[in-house]
C-alpha cells in the first residue's frame, strides 16, 4: 500500500512539473504574441449606469495574470460592496486606484517562509486585497518566534506555521484565496508550486534557499521580492524584474548576478546565532509587501490601460537596487544600485547551464554550492570532554579547572555555567585575551582572566554555544603557548551548551 502511495506522489509531482514547464512555454508565446495583440485590441469604458453599488459583482476576468484589468464586460461596479469599503482609503490614492485595486484582485502572490519577513508581508497582502496568497512553510511554531512573527501567538506554539498564519489572515480578509504549502521548498517540488503564482517574495533566511528560489523564479518567468534581516539591519532587492527568459540582457538580474559565488558556510550567521530585534525584521516584511503591491499595481507587462490609454512603464520599477535598512544608523536606509544581468550568469543567461530539467533532476545540490556547514572536527579526541564528564568533574570534591566561557558578553550575561569566565570569541580572535610577549629572556605574561589561579598547569575548558568556537579558540591558545609547554590540559566541552542542555544536566545561573 505504501509503494502505491508513493507511485501516486510520484505521478502528482511529475505531472506538477510538466505543468511548470507549460507555463512557462505559454509565458514565452504570450510575450511573442503580445505586439500583435496589443495592436488588434478593442477596449470599452464604463458605462455610466447606476450610482448604487450592488451586492453581486462579476469575477475579475484571468485570475491568475498580473496583466491590465480588462473592463469589457465588466458591470458599473467591478467590486463587491464590501470591498470598496474595505479597500477605498488605498483606492482613492493616485498610485492604486480602481485599476490597481483589478489588478491586486486579480493577481496571486506566493510567499516561502511564514517567519520574521513572511508574517508582516502576508498580512499587508492579504489586507490590500490580493486575489490569491500562497503560503510555504514547513515549520512550527516556537516560543522563540513570537518576538518578531506577529501571526503567530502562545496558544499556537507547536502548531504549523502555514495553519497558525492562515487562521490569522482569514479573520483578517476572508475574501481572499489561500493555498496552504506546509513543506519546505526543494529543486524538485519548487517548479510546480512557483508555477501557480504571478509574484513571488523570498522570505527565507538562509543562501540555500534563496539561490533555488531566484533559479526557479528565472526559469518560470516570475518577479522576485527578496529580503533578508539580521540584527539591527536589513536588506531588500527585486530581481527579475522584468521577468524576461534567460538569454535576454534587459530583463532584471537575478540572485546569482549579485552573489555568483555563497559567503563561507562558516560565515552564515541565523537569527539564533546572532540575533534579531523584531521590529527590524518586520520593516522589512512590511517592506517587501509595498515592493510588491508597487509591482502589481503597476501592471507588470501591461501596455494598454482598462480605459484604452497606454500605460508607459514606470522607469523606477524597473531600475535594480538594493535597499539598506540599519536602525542604528544615520540615515537608517540607503539605496545602491545594482547590476543588471550577467552576461555569462549560470541562471540567466544565453549560456544558462541551470534548466527545469537540471533542477527536477535533482543533480543541482544546493547544499553542496552553499557549503552547508557540518560540525567542526579540529580537535584530537583527548582534547575534548562530553557534557556529561565535564558535569562529574563539577562535581568532584576539590577539582581545579578554569571553565572559559566565549561566547560575546550579551548572550554570556543572559545566562552562564557557575564559575565561568567569559572571554569573548572575537577578542581572543583579535589577540586581545591572548597572553602578552614580553622580551626574549622573560617568558610571556598571561592574561588577566588566568591570574585567578597561580598553577600554571591548572587545565583549562573552554565552551560555547554549538562546540565549534570553542574548538578554535583551543587551538589559538595553544598556538599562544598556553598549554605550557604540554603540561597544561587545555580542551572544549563538546557540542557545547547545546549538548549541555540536551544532556538534562544543566545548572545555569
Amino acid at each position: 500500500m505504501a509503494s502505491a502511495d508513493e507511485d501516486v506522489q510520484r505521478l502528482r509531482n511529475h505531472i506538477g512539473n510538466l505543468e511548470a514547464e507549460l507555463a512557462s512555454l505559454k509565458r514565452r508565446l504570450t510575450k511573442a504574441e503580445s505586439p500583435a495583440i496589443a495592436e488588434n485590441e478593442e477596449t470599452t469604458s464604463l458605462s455610466e449606469q447606476s450610482a448604487i453599488l450592488p451586492n453581486q459583482a462579476k469575477p475579475v476576468p484571468e485570475q491568475g495574470k498580473l496583466g491590465p484589468a480588462t473592463a469589457r464586460d465588466s458591470p458599473r461596479w467591478p467590486l463587491l460592496q464590501d470591498e470598496y469599503k474595505r479597500y477605498g482609503r488605498q483606492m482613492i490614492t493616485p498610485e492604486v486606484g480602481l485599476q490597481g485595486q483589478l489588478r491586486l484582485k486579480g493577481s496571486s502572490v506566493l510567499i516561502v517562509g511564514i517567519g520574521g519577513l513572511g508574517c508582516p508581508a502576508a498580512a499587508y497582502l492579504a489586507g490590500a486585497g490580493v486575489g490569491t496568497l500562497g503560503l510555504v512553510d514547513g515549520d512550527t511554531v516556537e516560543t522563540s518566534n513570537l518576538h518578531r512573527q506577529v501571526l503567530h501567538n502562545t496558544r499556537r506554539v507547536g502548531m504549523s506555521k502555514v495553519d497558525s498564519a492562515t487562521e490569522f489572515l482569514q479573520d483578517l480578509n476572508p475574501n481572499i484565496k489561500y493555498n496552504l504549502h506546509h513543506e519546505h521548498l526543494t529543486a524538485y517540488t519548487a517548479p510546480a508550486i512557483l508555477a501557480q503564482y504571478d509574484l513571488i517574495l523570498d522570505c527565507t533566511d538562509h543562501p540555500k534557499s534563496r539561490y533555488l528560489i531566484s533559479d526557479a523564479a528565472v526559469l518560470l518567468g516570475k518577479p522576485l521580492v527578496s529580503a533578508s534581516a539580521l540584527r539591527t539591519e536589513g536588506q531588500l532587492m527585486t530581481l527579475n524584474n522584468p521577468p524576461n527568459p534567460p538569454g535576454d540582457l534587459s530583463g532584471g538580474p537575478c540572485y546569482r548576478c549579485i552573489f555568483p559565488k555563497p559567503p563561507p558556510a562558516e560565515s552564515v550567521v541565523s537569527c539564533g546565532d546572532g540575533g534579531i530585534l523584531g521590529p527590524v525584521v518586520g520593516v522589512m516584511g512590511v517592506l517587501q509587501a509595498l515592493e510588491g503591491m508597487r509591482l502589481i499595481t503597476a501592471g507588470l507587462h501591461s501596455t494598454v490601460e482598462t480605459n484604452g490609454f497606454k500605460n508607459e512603464p514606470q522607469e523606477q520599477l524597473q531600475v535594480p537596487a538594493l535597499l539598506l535598512f540599519s536602525a542604528y544608523g544615520s540615515p537608517q536606509f540607503r539605496s545602491v544600485r545594482l547590476r543588471s544581468r550577467r552576461p555569462h550568469c549560470i541562471a540567466c543567461s544565453k549560456s544558462a547551464t541551470v534548466t527545469l530539467k537540471s533542477l527536477l533532476s535533482g543533480s543541482l545540490d544546493y547544499a553542496q554550492f552553499c557549503g552547508a556547514l557540518q560540525p567542526q572536527n579540529l580537535l584530537r579526541r583527548n582534547e575534548r570532554i562530553s557534557a556529561e564528564d565535564f558535569q562529574a568533574l563539577r562535581r568532584k570534591p576539590g577539582s581545579q579547572y578554569t571553565l572559559v566561557d566565549v561566547r560575546e558578553k550579551v548572550q554570556f550575561d543572559i545566562c552562564h555555567l557557575d564559575g565561568s569566565v567569559n572571554v569573548p570569541f572575537s577578542d581572543l580572535m583579535a589577540g586581545k585575551a591572548l597572553p602578552r610577549p614580553t622580551t626574549a629572556e622573560t617568558k610571556s605574561v598571561e592574561p588577566a582572566w588566568l591570574h585567578q589561579s597561580n598553577d600554571l598547569n591548572t587545565p583549562i575548558y573552554f565552551v560555547c554555544r554549538l562546540g565549534n568556537d570553542s574548538q578554535m579558540a583551543v587551538r589559538k591558545l595553544k598556538e599562544a603557548g598556553l598549554d605550557n609547554g604540554g603540561n597544561r590540559y587545555i580542551g572544549d566541552v563538546k557540542g557545547g551548551f547545546k549538548a549541555w542542555k540536551a544532556s538534562h544536566i544543566n545548572k545555569v545561573v
